[in-house]
């Protein structure tokens, strides 16, 4: 959960390299940046600048090759494997491009069942999906499946997902990239009025600048490093 103002998720001189067979092509270059409790904020950068890269180093996806990624002060790649896994069901969310909802499952299954996986029993995880579904303007597609919803009520039922484990730190990889401009500003609000409700902390990529300054703060990556706009 957010700890009321202070550093929740900090980076601390990532790098990361990839390959194209013989050569080295470096992706972050010292990136650091700190997210505080309840704060929104936007990384920018053009496209291949390495904004997912980081943001899936950040979210314990994927390991850097230098530097030190603190959740809540612990080092998320200091930890096992197991712990990590944990620590990502427990205290982030994750919102992408792409909703990654199961097309066999109703909107209220898929948001339920973040909790069922860490072993919450199934009527409170039933009724914290409904509260969340609700909250997100959900309340007539409970029992909808994703092909029977709009491209933006999937992504709203994805915001719901990421948020019904109570999250202290929700982190979205161009959340709205795949949705026409006033769906994509509808699913935005949410997002920031939710940020506020729920007292979450929010770090959204994205390459709309005009989206991005909605938020508390903006960074630009850039040459592998984060620079501040605000």
């Amino acid at each position: 959960m957010s700890n009321g103002g202070g550093v929740v998720l900090e980076a601390r001189g990532i790098r990361k390299s990839f390959y194209q067979g013989p050569r080295e092509v470096r992706v972050l270059e010292n990136a650091s940046m700190s997210l505080s409790g309840g704060e929104s904020l936007a990384i920018i950068g053009a496209s291949g600048a390495g904004k997912s890269t980081l943001l899936h180093i950040l979210g314990g996806l994927d390991r850097p090759d230098e530097g030190k990624v603190l959740l809540n002060g612990e080092s998320i790649w200091g930890m096992k494997a197991a712990e990590r896994s944990r620590i990502r069901n427990h205290e982030l969310g994750f919102v992408y491009q792409f909703h990654h909802l199961l097309p066999e499952f109703t909107a209220l299954e898929n948001v339920a069942m973040p909790l069922l996986i860490r072993g919450e029993g199934t009527s409170v995880a039933r009724s914290r999906a409904t509260d969340l579904l609700e909250k997100v303007g959900l309340s007539e597609r409970l029992t909808h499946k994703p092909g029977e919803l709009s491209g933006g009520e999937r992504q709203r039922a994805a915001v719901a997902r990421a948020l019904v484990g109570g999250p202290g730190v929700v982190l979205g990889d161009e959340p709205t990239g795949n949705l026409d401009e006033r769906t994509a500003d509808h699913v935005y609000g949410l997002m920031l009025d939710l940020n506020q409700e729920l007292n979450t902390s929010l770090l959204l990529v994205t390459h709309d600048k005009r989206l991005a300054l909605r938020m508390d703060r903006q960074l630009e990556l850039r040459m592998g490093c984060l620079q501040d706009l605000s």
